[in-house]
């Protein structure tokens, strides 16, 4: 059962620039309680970036402490190395957020674009805009920060439908 007022974090992982944001929920209706992104230098060696990823979140975690994660599903990519590097930067999110007991789960970056234009082959622009008017912000916030929030968005709109068709946990 879902409790009335909760948090969700959603991450849109990559290695140098992570989106994060966080939606509170109560009685249906949707706030921001924050959002940015983990920004890592391309100067920054690759370990480095883990660890700030994972420490990043853990203290976004420890500030906010979100009741639900959702994080961004793994796509295919024709660069090994590429889908390799997003792997790690997951694996870093994801280990964050299973140190503190947090159930994760994975949103297609397809479904999460149905649920919020209802078109899954919707423009990164579009998903935006849907996010400024959905959590009513004065302005648009940067592209992977955005992306997090919708994947937040998603998450809460999961947790309405029946356990049996909801994405399941990671």
């Amino acid at each position: 059962m879902v409790k009335k007022t909760y948090r969700i974090l959603g991450i849109d992982t990559s290695l140098r620039s992570s989106g994060i944001g966080i939606i509170e929920v109560k009685k249906e209706k949707m706030r921001v309680i924050a959002f940015g992104r983990i920004h890592n230098k391309p100067t920054q060696s690759h370990s480095s970036c883990l660890k700030q990823i994972y420490n990043t979140i853990s203290e976004i975690i420890d500030q906010h402490k979100p009741d639900h994660v959702a994080i961004e599903g793994t796509f295919f990519s024709k660069n090994a190395k590429t889908a390799m590097i997003l792997g790690q930067a997951r694996g870093a999110a994801i280990a964050a957020c299973a140190q503190y007991n947090l159930s994760i789960t994975e949103h297609s970056p397809r479904k999460v674009k149905q649920a919020l234009t209802g078109n899954g082959s919707a423009q990164k622009d579009q998903v935006a805009k849907m996010v400024v008017q959905l959590l009513g912000l004065s302005e648009q916030p940067q592209e992977d920060a955005a992306d997090a929030l919708g994947i937040a968005i998603c998450h809460h709109h999961q947790l309405k439908l029946p356990e049996s068709l909801r994405s399941p946990l990671i």
